[in-house]
C-alpha cells in the first residue's frame, strides 16, 4: 500500500512522474544512464579524422585549426522499428530520424509506467518537442523526394511540428497533441505545459519531453572566440575552467498524471512534481540570444510559490549551465537571488548534466529532469564532471550553493522529502523552473519467501529472437536486489504490454523458478513443458491460450513496476543530407506507352509509393502493403501527371490487391477517365 502524503501538503495540486524513458550519449537506457552519472562518466564522444572522413566531413574544416572533433553523439540514432509504428520502408526511410527516436522513447516511457503504449491511459496528452535538423532540411529540398511520395507527404515526415501528432497518432492517445518549441528551454517547458493540462483537467496523463538529432552523423563543430562553444571539447559549467558548450544529441519522455490519481490506480510513482513556471526576459536583457537575470529568479520564485514551499527547502538544483560565461554568471546571480533565504548555509548543491552530456538542445531540459528524478529515487547526488574549483567570478562565497563534484548520499532534510529545482533557459528568453519531490514510501512486496501461489508471465515480440532477448533481460531484472514480487511483474506484463505475434509463457512459483525458466527461453528453449505442478494448471490453460493469440483475461490484484523495456529490433534506416542531393532528371512521360508496358509502369509506381522492392505478391494489398489516405492523394497526383490517368481515390479504399489496383487503373485509362477525380472529391470536403 502507498502511503499518501499528509493533508495540506499539496497533494491536490500535486503531478507524479509515473514513467520515463531516455536515450542520451553513452546510454541507450536508464540504467546505463544513472551508471554514467553515479560514476561521473563524461559522455561526450572525441572523433579521430579517419572516423569524420567515413562520415563524409569536409576534409578541409575537419583540418581547420579551430575545429573541435566532439560531439554528445548518439549512436544508431537511425535505427527504428519500423513495421512495429506501421510505416512502409519508403516512408520510414523519408521519416527524420528525430522522429524515429521519439517515437520509440514515448513507447518506452509508457512501458516504464506499466502500461500498454497502444492501450494507454485515456485521454494522454502528448507535449513534445524537437531541433532542426539536416534530414529535414535535405527532405524538403529534394524534388527527387517529393515526386516520389509527394511534397505534402514529405513535410509531414519530416518537420519537427508534426512530432507530437505523429507519436498521438500511432500510440492512439487522444488528449491535446501540443509540438512545443522555446529553443533549449523545449523539454522542460514541455513538462510545464503538461502538468498544466493535467491541473485543469484537459488531459488525465500526460507524455512530455523533447528530441534533438540535428545529424546522425559523425560530426564536431567550429570553435569561433567569444562564441557559446567550448575550445577543447569539455563542458565545465560554473568551473574555473569554464570555456562553453559541446553540442549533442538525445531523446527523453516522462510520462505524468495527477498524484491522486497515480494512487489511487497502483501506479509507479517515480516523483513528484510540486510545482512549475515559465517567463520570459522579454526586452529586459542586453540583446536577443543573451539571459537575463529578473525573469531567471521569477520562474524559480514563482515555481516554489505554486509548489506551497520557498526555494530554501531544496536540497540541489539542477541548473541549466552551460559553461559560458556569460551564461553562468547570469544563472548563478538568478538563482541566488531566488534561494536568498537559504543564504550563509551553503547547503544547497548545484550541477549540471551538460558536463556529462554536452548540451542536448531541445531535449536538455528533460535530460536535466530525469537526472534529477534518479537522483531523489536514489538519494544520491552526482557529481557535475570535470569539476575542480568554483569560477571566481560567479560569487559562490555569497551564495547558498557549493557544486557536486563526486558522488554522495544525499542527507534527508530535518523537515520534509528531499526536494530539488530544475531549471532551463532558452535562446529567446523562455526560462523553466520545475520544483521536484521525492515520491511518496511505498510498502515494500510481499516477500517471496512465502508465496501466494504460482504466477503466469505473459511474453510477446514480433519477431523470435527479439523475443529471447526479452526473456533475457527479465531474467536479469528478477535477479537483482530490490527485484519486483513476481505478482506485480506478472501484473505489469499483462497490462502493461502490447500483445504481439510472437507468444511464450512462464508459470512459476517464485523468481528463482522465473528466472531459470526465462533463461531457457533466452536460449530458444520451450520453457513451459516442465510437469504442471500442482494448482498451477488454470494458469497454463490459460497460458496455452495466450500461445493461440487469444488477449488473456485479467482482473487480479498487483501494482504497475519497472520492468524491461521492449527491444527495439530496426534496421539502420540512414539520414538524408544536403551534400548527397542530386539535381532531379525530368523523365519522360509514358502516357502513350502500350498496355503491357504502362501496367508495370503502375506497379512500379506503387511499389516505390508503398516502400516495396516490386509488386510480386499476387495476394498483397493496398492496406497490407502500407498504404493509407496520404500516399493515395499522392498516388492520384503522380497518376495524374505521369501517367495522364485520372483515377478515382475511392479506388484505393477497396480491399483490392495490389495486381486488381494496377490492372483497375489501366481500366479506367482505357475507359477514358472518371468522374470521381480527387479534384471532385476535393470539392466535395471543401462543401462540407
Amino acid at each position: 500500500m502507498t502511503e499518501t502524503p499528509a493533508a495540506g501538503e499539496g497533494l491536490d495540486s500535486a503531478i507524479a512522474v509515473v514513467g520515463m524513458s531516455g536515450r542520451f550519449p553513452g546510454a541507450p537506457d536508464l540504467d546505463a544512464y544513472w551508471n554514467n552519472l553515479a560514476d561521473g562518466v563524461c559522455s561526450l564522444t572525441d572523433f579521430t579524422e579517419d572516423e569524420l572522413l567515413a562520415d563524409g566531413a569536409d576534409p578541409q574544416e575537419i583540418r581547420g585549426r579551430d575545429y573541435v572533433p566532439t560531439k554528445g553523439f548518439l549512436p544508431d540514432a537511425d535505427r527504428f522499428d519500423a513495421e512495429l509504428f506501421g510505416f512502409n520502408r519508403t516512408e520510414a526511410t523519408a521519416l527524420d530520424p528525430q522522429h524515429r527516436l521519439l517515437l520509440q522513447t514515448a513507447w518506452t516511457a509508457l512501458e516504464d509506467a506499466g502500461y500498454d503504449p497502444l492501450a494507454g491511459p485515456p485521454r494522454t496528452g502528448v507535449y513534445v518537442g524537437g531541433a532542426v535538423t539536416e534530414h529535414m532540411l535535405a527532405a524538403q529540398t529534394d524534388p527527387r523526394l517529393a515526386a516520389s511520395i509527394g511534397a505534402l507527404q514529405v513535410r509531414i515526415l519530416t518537420d519537427r511540428e508534426f512530432l507530437a501528432p505523429w507519436v498521438s497518432y500511432r500510440l492512439g492517445l487522444d488528449g491535446p497533441s501540443l509540438t512545443v518549441q522555446t529553443a533549449c528551454s523545449t523539454s522542460l517547458t514541455a513538462v510545464h505545459l503538461a502538468v498544466q493540462a493535467l491541473l485543469l483537467g484537459e488531459c488525465d496523463a500526460a507524455l512530455a519531453g523533447g528530441v534533438a538529432v540535428d545529424t546522425v552523423r559523425k560530426r564536431g563543430y567550429v570553435h569561433y572566440q567569444g562564441g557559446i562553444f567550448s575550445p577543447d571539447g569539455r563542458c565545465r559549467p560554473f568551473d574555473e575552467q569554464a570555456g562553453g558548450t559541446v553540442p549533442g544529441n538525445g531523446a527523453g519522455v516522462v510520462v505524468l498524471r495527477r498524484l491522486s490519481d497515480a494512487l489511487a490506480d497502483g501506479d509507479r510513482i517515480r516523483a513528484v512534481i510540486r510545482g512549475s513556471a515559465v517567463t520570459n526576459d522579454g526586452a529586459t536583457k542586453v540583446g536577443f540570444t543573451a539571459p537575463g537575470v529578473d525573469q531567471q529568479t521569477a520562474a524559480i520564485v514563482e515555481a516554489w510559490a505554486a509548489a506551497g514551499l520557498d526555494p530554501a527547502d531544496a536540497q540541489y538544483l539542477e541548473a541549466h549551465g552551460t559553461a559560458t560565461q556569460l551564461g553562468d554568471r547570469i544563472e548563478m546571480a538568478a538563482a541566488t537571488a531566488a534561494f536568498k533565504g537559504a543564504m550563509g548555509s551553503r547547503n544547497i548543491g548545484i550541477g549540471s548534466v551538460k558536463s556529462n552530456l554536452g548540451h542536448l538542445d531541445a531535449a536538455a531540459g528533460v535530460a536535466a529532469f530525469i537526472k534529477s528524478v534518479l537522483m531523489l529515487e536514489r538519494e544520491t547526488l552526482v557529481p557535475t564532471v570535470g569539476a575542480t574549483r568554483p569560477h571566481p567570478e560567479l560569487g559562490f562565497e555569497d551564495s547558498p550553493f557549493h557544486v557536486v563534484d563526486r558522488t554522495v548520499p544525499w542527507a534527508r532534510p530535518e523537515r520534509g522529502p528531499r526536494r530539488a529545482g530544475v531549471s532551463s533557459v532558452g535562446i529567446g528568453g523562455t526560462n523553466v523552473h520545475v520544483v521536484l519531490e521525492q515520491a511518496p514510501p511505498v510498502a515494500p512486496p510481499a516477500a517471496d519467501a512465502a508465496p501466494a501461489g504460482p504466477e503466469l508471465l505473459l511474453l510477446s515480440a514480433r519477431t523470435r529472437e527479439t523475443l529471447g532477448d526479452l526473456a533475457g533481460r527479465l531474467a536479469s531484472a528478477l535477479r537483482r536486489p530490490g527485484a519486483p514480487s513476481l505478482a506485480d511483474t506478472a501484473h505489469t506484463l499483462r497490462l502493461g504490454r502490447t500483445p504481439m505475434a510472437v507468444r511464450a509463457y512462464v508459470v512459476a512459483g517464485d523468481r528463482a523458478d522465473a528466472v531459470a525458466r526465462l533463461q531457457e527461453l533466452a536460449r530458444g528453449r520451450d520453457a513451459t513443458s516442465a510437469p504442471a505442478d500442482a494448482g498451477d494448471g488454470e494458469l497454463r490453460a490459460l497460458g496455452e491460450a495466450w500461445l493461440t493469440g487469444e488477449q488473456v483475461p485479467w482482473t487480479g490484484p498487483g501494482r504497475r513496476v519497472g520492468l524491461p523495456a521492449y527491444p527495439f529490433a530496426g534496421d539502420s534506416l540512414g539520414a538524408l543530407d544536403l551534400s548527397s542531393r542530386v539535381p532531379h532528371e525530368e523523365q519522360p512521360t509514358p502516357g502513350g506507352q502500350p498496355s503491357d508496358d504502362l501496367e508495370t509502369a503502375v506497379r512500379a509506381l506503387l511499389a516505390e509509393a508503398l516502400g516495396l522492392d516490386a509488386v510480386d505478391d499476387p495476394e498483397m494489398t493496398y492496406f497490407a502493403a502500407g498504404g493509407d489516405s496520404l500516399t493515395a492523394v499522392h498516388l492520384v497526383g503522380c497518376l495524374r501527371d505521369d501517367f495522364d490517368i485520372d483515377v478515382p481515390i475511392t479506388l484505393f479504399l477497396e480491399q483490392l490487391t495490389l495486381h486488381e489496383m494496377a490492372r483497375q487503373i489501366i481500366a479506367v485509362k482505357e475507359a477514358g477517365g472518371s468522374e470521381d477525380s480527387l479534384d471532385a472529391l476535393l470539392a466535395e470536403f471543401e462543401a462540407e
